[in-house]
């Protein structure tokens, strides 16, 4: 090591004095008060550790833990020497895939994805999920464990819609279709979209009929009167953006 670098550096054991500016005074009055009961962590960042950007973390569910975990919930999440409140998006875990299906709770017994907006952390890390009870003042359990995978803002996650329809008149391959829409023109703007029905027929949008959203469609068989008509669509979705990033300071 140089001797420039040596002078400049802090010897192991040495007691120091921290002087941190422009701090907000609660918040500043907040951390004096914790000194007081517990240590107060002081570390060095690398480079872009100080943005916010979009994690994603493989994460499964705690053996221990038996309540739902909802997707965009509050949870304290624990990665490395950062604890930050997020609402996470939960998604398919999925390799070779470039598109994600969301999923709404967090299963137990296999791994998916989660991914918050959250500062900066660099792979791997051990994460550790906690939640707090609901409308108790109780201690924040631990709901589930993974480590960090990737920081990547341009992965997509999908939410699937499905509207539903039902056969007014039936002709052999055509069926009248109401219920589905309500305007001419939104029948004309998701008129390239594949429909289906429940019993196994797929089918196309031919035209709208009437001004209350009734359409014709062409199917690959004849569509029983009881059937329903499905139209499935896809949505991209992010993650929330927590109102409170620290649960110590919210304390």
């Amino acid at each position: 090591m140089e001797q420039g670098t040596m002078d400049e550096c802090i010897p192991s054991g040495s007691y120091i004095r921290a002087h941190i500016m422009e701090v907000p005074v609660d918040v500043a009055s907040k951390i004096c008060s914790l000194a007081k009961t517990s240590p107060v962590l002081v570390c060095g960042l690398l480079q872009h550790e100080s943005k916010m950007s979009v994690l994603h973390f493989s994460i499964k569910k705690h053996d221990t833990y038996n309540e739902p975990i909802k997707a965009k919930e509050p949870l304290i999440f624990n990665v490395g020497f950062r604890q930050f409140i997020a609402r996470p998006v939960f998604s398919s875990d999925a390799m070779n895939s470039d598109k994600h299906k969301m999923e709404r709770f967090l299963h137990p017994g296999r791994f998916s994805m989660a991914s918050v907006y959250a500062p900066i952390s660099f792979p791997p890390l051990p994460l550790i999920v906690l939640k707090s009870g609901n409308g108790e003042v109780t201690s924040p359990v631990v709901a589930a464990v993974g480590l960090l995978r990737s920081i990547d803002p341009d992965r997509i996650i999908l939410k699937k819609i499905i509207l539903t329809g039902y056969p007014q008149r039936v002709s052999k391959l055509k069926a009248s279709v109401r219920y589905m829409f309500h305007t001419p023109e939104d029948v004309l703007w998701f008129k390239p979209v594949e429909v289906y029905t429940k019993c196994g027929r797929r089918g196309r949008v031919k035209e709208p009929v009437g001004t209350h959203g009734a359409m014709k469609c062409i199917f690959n068989g004849i569509v029983q009167q009881h059937d329903t008509v499905c139209m499935s669509l896809f949505k991209r979705v992010y993650p929330k953006w927590p109102e409170q990033r620290f649960p110590l300071l919210g304390a």
